[in-house]
């Protein structure tokens, strides 16, 4: 069997999609993707595509091995998400050949059901304590909030407070029995972070995740030194080699690989592995579409440390895939059914893809302080 095509579709809201086609009419499906820098991807993709039309799309790993260190630089957001949706769509085809998932070829399923949680906001205690109230009575059993923005390097008293009102409101209306996250999103500086998971430790959080920036591992493990709540870090770090300081380090307690950017399915699973050494536990990111869920069920099956799994939105069942699979995936009492279908068990719509194109042109938003210098998203 050989690769013949590779397809890419630029899609709404803001998703890259990946096609790759063989000789023996088979076919696979990934999301190659960095928020914001779609376009850019698309090039890197096109670029490896010149290695690899012609190639046995079977070899997975030794075509991430010339994909990922033949071009002598190494790592990043854009080379390894080009190689993520690649990769991911390499196992769709293999999961195909053989007739069989893909978490079955990377040593089979350790659960039936995959727990997820999802996000949760509002702008008044009452507000945000009403929606999680609603995602409970959805199914869920973890929800996640975040921290408004901007930040400021040292905030005030009253940030402060807002924070630890809006989780207290939560903890009150919810009771014990619910997971609340919160998500930093890397906004916060370390100093403020200590002070912010010092409030928030008596309402028992589920995990901090990205409390600081991650390129500083010694600045994350301070936070994680300051606090009894678990931080959750990795969004934004590639390949096995970027997780290795924080486990190391013990500067997280979980993981969260992003599949599309932190260099595919078995990739997740090698930081997975990695992190069960450190007994860490894994809750893969993704914000992103249906077939990014759909590779991260594959990994959350075969884990043994998996812990939960992000669902960005209850508003929009876009990343559900209404609309984009022929069979959308469906949560129920908070979980998802680990899929049956062989390779990454979904069917595309291939037309409505071509419905919904736009040019990729969808950028990150930027933020300001009052004085007009840059802030973190």
């Amino acid at each position: 069997m050989k690769i013949t095509a590779m397809k890419l579709y630029h899609v709404k809201p803001r998703w890259l999609f990946l096609k790759i086609e063989t000789d023996e009419g088979i076919c696979g499906w990934g999301e190659p993707i960095v928020e914001g820098r779609a376009l850019t991807v698309a090039t890197a993709v096109e670029e490896l595509k010149r290695y690899l039309i012609g190639q046995d799309p079977l070899r997975i790993e030794h075509h991430w091995q010339v994909m990922y260190r033949g071009t002598f630089y190494r790592g990043g957001p854009v080379l390894v998400s080009a190689i993520s949706g690649i990769e991911q769509a390499l196992w769709d085809i293999k999961g195909k050949f053989y007739n069989m998932p893909v978490y079955e070829m990377l040593g089979g399923k350790c659960r039936e059901t995959i727990r997820m949680y999802s996000h949760c906001g509002g702008a008044t205690p009452d507000e945000i304590a009403l929606n999680a109230k609603k995602r409970m009575e959805a199914g869920f059993t973890a929800i996640k909030i975040g921290v408004d923005a901007p930040v400021r390097q040292v905030d005030t008293l009253a940030f402060v407070e807002g924070v630890t009102s809006k989780f207290a409101a939560i903890r009150a209306a919810a009771g014990s029995g619910l997971d609340i996250a919160i998500d930093f999103h890397g906004r916060v500086s370390p100093a403020m972070s200590i002070r912010l998971a010092a409030a928030l430790e008596p309402y028992y959080p589920m995990f901090i995740e990205e409390p600081c920036l991650p390129e500083n591992v010694d600045a994350l493990l301070r936070v994680a030194q300051s606090t009894s709540i678990p931080i959750a870090t990795g969004e934004r770090l590639f390949t096995r080699w970027g997780f290795r300081e924080v486990l190391e380090k013990g500067a997280v307690a979980i993981v969260q690989p992003d599949l599309c950017h932190a260099g595919g399915i078995f990739e997740g699973r090698k930081i997975a592995a990695l992190a069960e050494v450190h007994y860490a536990s894994v809750a893969p990111h993704n914000p992103l579409g249906p077939i990014s869920l759909a590779s991260c069920l594959q990994l959350d099956a075969c884990t043994p440390n998996f812990l939960i799994q992000e669902h960005p939105s209850m508003a929009e069942k876009w990343d559900l895939g209404e609309g984009y699979l022929k069979q959308p995936f469906r949560i129920e009492g908070g979980n998802i059914a680990v899929p049956q279908g062989p390779g990454l068990g979904i069917e595309i719509n291939e037309e409505a893809l071509i419905e919904r194109g736009y040019g990729g042109d969808w950028d990150t938003p930027r933020l300001a302080y009052e004085d007009g210098s840059f802030a973190e998203w």
